[in-house]
């Protein structure tokens, strides 16, 4: 598991390029509410209070891709259902303290992710 990067993995590094390129600027690996809440989002515009999570297919059960490991079963069941529930968890927080919550998955094209995120912080 140490291996597993946290931050700038490769799907986060694409879309980040693409934001960059349209002329956005952001945070990284940032926690978007640090009083109430002690998670970070991967992308965070301040300003426009909107948190990016780009989730591993893996660690947060893809519906697509999730494929459930043979050893130790039963462990990482509940690892796995712990960061599902986690991430709604986290979801809910936020737009409860009035933030923008946009989740994606890595295997999705880094161009629409971008896309879609451009229109939600130009648009917001």
């Amino acid at each position: 598991m140490l291996a597993n990067r946290r931050n700038d993995t490769g799907p986060e590094m694409r879309v980040r390029r693409l934001l960059h390129a349209a002329g956005l600027r952001y945070r990284t690996d940032y926690a978007p509410d640090r009083r109430n809440l002690r998670r970070r989002a991967d992308i965070v515009f301040t300003r426009r209070r909107i948190a990016v999570f780009i989730d591993g297919c893996y660690w947060h059960g893809c519906p697509e891709h999730f494929v459930p490991p043979k050893a130790n079963a039963r462990y990482w069941a509940g690892k796995i259902a712990g960061n599902i529930a986690r991430d709604r968890d986290t979801d809910e927080r936020l737009r409860s303290l009035g933030w923008v919550v946009l989740r994606f998955w890595e295997h999705e094209e880094p161009s629409l992710v971008a896309e879609r995120i451009i229109l939600t912080v130009r648009g917001a």
